[in-house]
């Protein structure tokens, strides 16, 4: 792949790298970043791992095991974003997602390499590494190290690879999940990442407020169009009374799906000043083109947008009334 060999001339040849990723980073966007920078620092660079948010608590085992993830503090990061031989952007692929680094990443001198699954790339990098038929970027970086050097996936990279791969694909159960997904993860198995060990890490190990979290967002769940669409609802009040945090609304949405009937999944998150969209769909609904309505894109089955300026309940309306005009009886394309 000619992309594959670009990337390694740029790898041979640069000194020092950044690696981001999108905001609210999930564990496809850790698992990228920490498995791509051993890799690079296995080869004698100099690498960084900037984000501007948080990394969510059921994913610092990697940051703290594998590779450690700065959070962005401009007097901090700055200049050393605007030096940096090159920056290399994972799992995102528009720089609005990673909107308080962008004007960093813009003025630097270097280059700029894009590695992501997602439609439409927005033009920004020099190089772009890109499928959007890869259930997850991990995945995509598993190709390019193996292609590089096989033998650089050591055990920690094999490890931030599989977590990157098993959430990304709903633990094997999204529709892009193939034969080539469970090949790779059988290698990285063979290579010392532990199935058990990740879910319990990523899954089994949060605390009981996140419990009362889901519990508030189950409550509110509604459907509409003879129970094809559902959706809920995660306001800021539900935040102060379960002291959670927006991290803590990951794969929520999933279970909008789990209802019988559902080819339409929403879930309206209220945070400072935005309001977080996710959207999920089953068959075929390309549930993206709902997103790009509201400003965000995604995948065909799974997307996101945030909205500003608006009142929570007043998108829910707008957002429910318009996923009523995607379904379709089985067998039409939206």
């Amino acid at each position: 792949m000619q992309a594959f060999d670009q990337f390694k001339k740029i790898a041979d040849s640069a000194t020092t790298f950044v690696i981001t990723s999108h905001i609210n980073p999930d564990g496809d966007a850790i698992g990228s970043e920490t498995a791509l920078a051993l890799f690079l620092k296995g080869r004698g660079k100099t690498v960084s791992v900037i984000n501007q948010s948080v990394t969510p608590d059921n994913l610092k085992f990697l940051s703290e095991e594998i590779f450690p993830v700065d959070l962005y503090d401009p007097s901090r990061h700055s200049t050393l974003i605007r030096a940096a031989d090159c920056i290399i952007v994972v799992d995102t692929n528009a720089p609005n997602r990673f909107f308080a680094l962008a004007d960093d990443v813009a003025a630097n001198a270097g280059l700029t390499i894009c590695i992501d699954h997602h439609l439409e790339p927005e033009v920004f990098a020099d190089l772009y590494i890109t499928d959007a038929e890869a259930p997850a970027t991990s995945e995509l970086l598993y190709g390019l190290f193996h292609a590089i050097d096989e033998s650089a996936i050591t055990a920690p990279i094999a490890r931030a690879l599989y977590t990157g791969i098993m959430t990304d694909t709903g633990s094997f159960r999204f529709p892009k999940t193939d034969a080539d997904t469970h090949m790779i993860t059988a290698d990285l198995l063979r290579r010392g990442a532990d199935p058990s060990e990740i879910y319990q890490s990523v899954y089994d190990n949060g605390p009981v407020n996140k419990l009362q979290l889901l519990g508030r967002a189950l409550d509110s769940m509604k459907t509409i169009e003879n129970g094809a669409v559902a959706w809920m609802t995660i306001r800021q009040d539900d935040f102060f009374h379960t002291s959670t945090v927006a991290a803590d609304t990951d794969n929520l949405i999933n279970y909008t799906l789990s209802i019988g009937g559902v080819r339409i999944g929403l879930m309206f998150t209220e945070l400072d000043g935005v309001v977080k969209v996710s959207f999920r769909s089953k068959g075929d609904i390309w549930i993206n083109r709902l997103a790009k309505e509201f400003g965000g894109n995604g995948h065909k089955h799974a997307a996101g947008a945030r909205i500003t300026g608006r009142m929570l309940d007043e998108i829910v309306g707008e957002v429910t009334d318009r996923a009523r005009t995607y379904i379709q009886p089985p067998g039409m394309t939206i």
